[in-house]
């Protein structure tokens, strides 16, 4: 067993150090380009990267008061305030991934129809406002840990020495608050069903749109040469993003399907890895979609780095 923790604690430190690096160079790499002139995509995968750095250090600062109490005591309050913005994090998180798909569905629906017209989200102004919205929404979500009940019969199971339990949402199956547990179930259907149905079916849609943009391409033979080249180009950079957009999507898809099932099946009492096995899920996501969204965008390119 002691074995198995000092494993798996090598793979979350793996594991956080991999999601640290890579949301940092993705935030650089856009603020590059200076904010003046960030485009509504850049800008949303700064929010993006910004909350999944915010939510992987927060959940090790937690994680070390947890497992290792003698190096602070905490009090309820700093628990809930650390939980509060861990929590705010992931919901930031999953609502920016919610927030790109819906982007980059309505970017590609009627795009020859459309050309080059903009649609609402282009504009940097309506990005920001929607942004906001993922923010005030992630908060209101969040709010209730600091009133929820950690008291009663399963306060030997929920708080350890140090002050902090590993589970807000955990509690007796004898003796729950009706709060918790309306607050873990509607926490899971904003948080995570929704956005999961949200993010499949905008997903088929987006394939289902290449599909038939691939039927509808336009003859070779009636362009000219620098604008067959200069269409081509930029089809091939918006297939590129495209395709590392469907990729992160999928990823999310995995991790917070097994999550979703995991809450409502698995009694964590009776799984003494649960909090690793949360932490694998939760961090999975925020670790690898800044590589993905930032190779499939070009934001990763050598040229990007030695600016400056």
């Amino acid at each position: 067993m002691a074995d198995s923790s000092i494993n798996l604690l090598g793979l979350r430190i793996c594991i956080s150090g991999i999601g640290l690096v890579g949301n940092v160079f993705l935030i650089l790499s856009i603020i590059q380009t200076k904010l003046s002139r960030v485009k509504s995509f850049e800008l949303f995968l700064l929010g993006l990267a910004a909350a999944n750095l915010e939510e992987i250090l927060i959940l090790n600062i937690y994680d070390v008061i947890i497992h290792w109490p003698s190096a602070a005591t905490a009090s309820t309050w700093s628990c809930r305030l650390l939980k509060f913005l861990t929590v705010f994090g992931e919901a930031n998180s999953i609502l920016f991934t919610v927030l790109i798909c819906i982007f980059r569905y309505h970017k590609l629906r009627d795009a020859n129809r459309r050309v080059n017209l903009p649609i609402y989200l282009d504009s940097i102004r309506s990005a920001w406002l929607v942004s906001g919205v993922c923010v005030m929404l992630s908060t209101l979500l969040s709010v209730p840990i600091f009133i929820i009940n950690l008291q009663g019969p399963a306060e030997n199971i929920t708080v350890n020495i140090s002050g902090c339990p590993p589970d807000f949402f955990r509690c007796s199956e004898d003796d729950c608050p009706i709060f918790n547990r309306i607050y873990k179930y509607l926490f899971i259907l904003a948080c995570n069903l929704l956005p999961l149905i949200i993010i499949t079916v905008s997903s088929c849609l987006i394939i289902a749109v290449l599909l038939s943009q691939r039927k509808t391409v336009k003859p070779v033979a009636c362009v000219s040469g620098s604008e067959q080249f200069g269409k081509k180009s930029k089809g091939l950079r918006i297939q590129r993003s495209t395709v590392a957009v469907l990729a992160a999507m999928a990823l999310f898809q995995v991790d917070w399907t097994l999550f979703v099932v995991l809450q409502l099946t698995v009694n964590p009492s009776d799984f003494p890895f649960w909090a690793e096995m949360e932490f694998f899920i939760s961090t999975s996501y925020t670790s690898t979609s800044p590589y993905v969204y930032g190779i499939g965008n070009n934001l990763f390119s050598l040229k990007n780095f030695i600016k400056k």
